[in-house]
């Protein structure tokens, strides 16, 4: 069974779906590897490496699609030379990638029209057979860990309490609103750096988790179910949400950092800080908005920009994982190693379908889409 590693093509994405250390461990395995050339050129691999590793190096794109019978990205299929990749793979093919399934149905569409096999990284369940290959969680921590970095460079005082002849310098209030992955990592390298931090998450069963991380979780009474299946968080009525907004209003304004992660998949994201409340911050304030390319969770928020508003700087950056790629390559490329060794059976792709980590991966298969959520997100768009 042939396996090809893509090169990514959009802008400022540098991560690379394998690194030569897993190359060879799939060769090992007996599988034959193709890599596109210069695919790992943005994470500090060049083709030399992979090429040691056992892998072939092909410069033709369309041939390396063609003759795949996995194919491993990390971003969904685009357009080459004005023709959509997908059409490049064989039927009964397999692609495994992100493919942002909930946020463009039309992906899958086009996956099951092709008779295409197709794993999306993000349906990966959060469940501890499911941990060594949950990608959503391995880069989520890189960008929790580089939301606060950001932060700390761009705040114009220190992290830490700092004790000098010259006096006592009180450490900086971090708030982190939204404690998922992202959100854990980033207070717990806040707290590393020597901030007080405080969380919030519309999620009770996290207090725990936050406490754990050195953090005090803010609770605000919601009268509705806030957690959705596989623990995620729920969207919640327009009510809820200004209650939530309104009860952070006086946390936000008292923060020197705040970082946030909200988000519902395949939904807008939550606005939990309102501008009126950004004007009240004080004067350097840092605000970072991980969920900026969802809607944001800041109303000041613009995706891929930095914005000053009323002296508070709004950083809404997009795509962090892919600012430290030989990392997040590395955890990647692991956790598609893992899914292939989980799927294949004797050189080939076994599908057992009442296997739930194979049922919720499996986004389309033998032209039908399997995923009840993007069908429905399907006929919603076509409506």
């Amino acid at each position: 069974m042939k396996i090809a590693v893509a090169k990514e093509n959009e802008l400022g994405e540098l991560r690379v779906a394998q690194i030569p250390d897993t190359v060879s461990r799939l060769v090992k395995q007996g599988f034959e590897v193709w890599v596109e050339a210069g695919a790992g050129v943005g994470a500090g691999y060049d083709d030399a490496a992979y090429a040691t590793a056992g892998a072939k190096i092909i410069s033709d794109r369309a041939l390396l699609w063609r003759e795949a019978d996995v194919l491993l990205k990390v971003n969904p299929p685009g357009k080459q030379d004005g023709a959509l990749e997908t059409d490049w793979l064989k039927p009964g093919a397999t692609l495994i990638s992100f493919l942002n399934p909930l946020g463009d149905p039309a992906i899958a569409q086009q996956l099951a029209q092709r008779q295409i096999t197709a794993f999306s990284m993000e349906l990966i369940p959060r469940t501890t057979r499911a941990q060594s290959m949950d990608a959503l969680s391995s880069q989520a921590n890189i960008a929790g860990y580089q939301a606060m970095l950001l932060a700390a460079v761009s705040l114009p005082r220190i992290f830490p309490m700092m004790t000098t002849a010259a006096g006592t310098i009180p450490p900086a209030k971090v708030l982190v609103l939204g404690v998922g992955v992202a959100g854990l990592q980033a207070i717990a390298t806040a707290r590393r750096l020597g901030a007080v931090v405080e969380a919030f998450d519309i999620r009770p069963t996290v207090k725990e988790e936050v406490q754990s991380v050195g953090a005090k979780f803010i609770e605000i009474n919601l009268e509705e179910d806030t957690v959705a299946e596989g623990g995620y968080a729920k969207q919640v009525g327009s009510n809820t949400q200004e209650r939530i907004c309104q009860g952070l209003s006086e946390y936000v304004t008292k923060a020197d950092v705040v970082i946030t992660t909200a988000q519902v998949p395949g939904k807008i994201a939550p606005l939990l800080i309102a501008k009126e409340t950004v004007a009240q911050m004080k004067s350097g304030s840092v605000i970072v908005d991980l969920a900026a390319d969802t809607g944001g969770n800041c109303a000041c928020s613009e995706a891929g920009k930095d914005v000053i508003y009323h002296g508070v700087t709004i950083l809404s950056p997009v795509n962090l994982p892919s600012s430290v790629p030989v990392n997040t390559s590395q955890m990647y490329a692991k956790n598609l190693l893992n899914l292939v060794k989980y799927l294949a059976k004797d050189g080939e792709l076994k599908l057992d379908f009442d296997d739930d980590i194979i049922n919720s991966a499996c986004l389309t298969h033998a032209g039908e889409i399997r995923n009840e959520r993007v069908k429905e997100k399907l006929l919603v768009v076509s409506q």
